[in-house]
Order: C-alpha cells, then structure tokens, then sequence
C-alpha cells in the first residue's frame, strides 16, 4: 500500500504500518506517531450490514463539493473497489493531503475531484487513467489494495481519518457519506479517544450482538520509518 501511495504522489516520508494490537502499548509503541489515517479491513457479516442499514436509514445522500467541504469523500461505484477507495480516503484528507506533491497523479485527482458532486467524483475516478496506471504498476510489486472486479470478496476497508478541524470521520464509500464520529483535538487517530470513537467502537458492536469470529487487520498512515 506504501507503494502506490507514493506512485500517486505522497512522499516517502509517509508510509502505511501494520498495527499488531488495538491495547497492547508496547506493540502500538511500534506504529510510527502522528497516526493521521486508520484502516479496518473486516468480513462483512449481517451485523454490520444491519447497523449500517439502520444508521444510513433517515439521512440524506451526501452531496458536497467544493473548495469548503471540510471532508473529501468517495462513493464507491467499482465493485470490489474498497480498499482502493479507503486508501484515497487516508490520503486526501487531514495532514497527508496537504503532502501531496504537486503535479502529482494524485494532486490531478483531486484538482478535478473537489469541485464535482458525489456521483460525479464516483465517476472520475472510474474513468481515471492515471489512477488504473498506479495501482497496476503497485499490483505488479505485490502492492494491491483491490481483488479483481468479479471475484467473490467478503472483506471491507473503511477508514477513519482526522480532518483538518480535529474531528474523527469514518469514510466508507458504501454509505449514504461521511460520518463524524467525535473530537480528537490535539490526538490522532491511534490514541485512547481515536480507537474507542472509531475502531474499538466498531468491534464492541460486533461483540455485543454476538456477531461470531472478529477477523479483522488493521493498518495506519504515519511517518516512515526510513
């Protein structure tokens, strides 16, 4: 994932970490801090497409744009297309957005993204060339964030990132939008506060309803350790 990142145009001094443990402090000691993005890779199970059907249920279909948009959010269209879109989430949004280079595949992107309404966005990016170009040359080093587009997949990403104004999103382009899930102020995403409004918050649900076995991986954005 570091590799097409950097394909897109984020500098080699940012990175993604695998993240052993959610509680142990010496294993989290190991991800690289400030932690600006958060991505869960879990099975979809039918009780987090209950919860997400009951949440999105009553909201409107987001529909911002713009230069003011606080948080820039991608509608996933692709089949099987997740974990690309988590990714694009990571880094075009908080601190890893203001790192990317400019004239970059990735900068083009979001030049032409950020003025264009959900649907629109959706469609730029499966019309993008340059972004079909990235991730085939990250595939061809073992650095694929997306299956092929027919294969049967039951895993998902979803990211959780700090934007700009100090508030935890959870980016998910199979929802109705983005959803603010609380304040971090000065911490970042793998701090107490980050983990128990996003991660932990998630995989509590889960537990609670006796969801069955809670697979799941996660990996940050951080600092290189280069």
């Amino acid at each position: 994932m570091s590799h097409l990142i950097h394909e897109l145009g984020l500098p080699k001094t940012l990175g993604f970490h695998d993240v052993y443990s959610l509680d142990d402090p010496e294993l989290l000691a190991f991800v690289p801090r400030p932690a600006m993005a958060l991505l869960l890779v879990f099975p979809v199970t039918l009780t987090y497409e209950k919860f997400r059907q009951t949440e999105d249920s009553g909201k409107p279909d987001y529909d911002g744009s713009g230069e003011g948009e606080e948080i820039v959010w991608f509608k996933q269209t692709i089949r099987n297309a997740c974990g690309l879109i988590g990714l694009l989430h990571a880094v075009s949004n908080g601190e890893a957005r203001g790192m990317v280079q400019k004239d970059s595949k990735l900068d083009d992107i979001l030049k032409k993204a950020i003025p264009l309404k959900p649907l629109e966005r959706a469609e730029l990016l499966y019309e993008s060339r340059s972004l079909e170009a990235a991730h085939q040359n990250a595939a061809a080093k073992g650095d694929s964030v997306a299956p092929d587009a027919n294969e049967a997949v039951d895993l998902h990403y979803v990211c959780f990132v700090k934007g700009e104004g100090g508030r935890l999103w959870e980016l998910d382009g199979r929802r109705k939008g983005p959803i603010m899930r609380g304040q971090l102020g000065e911490e970042d995403v793998l701090s107490d506060r980050g983990l128990d409004l996003g991660v932990k918050s998630f995989l509590k649900r889960e537990q609670s309803v006796g969801g069955g076995e809670l697979r799941f991986s996660c990996v940050a954005l951080g600092p290189s350790l280069d």
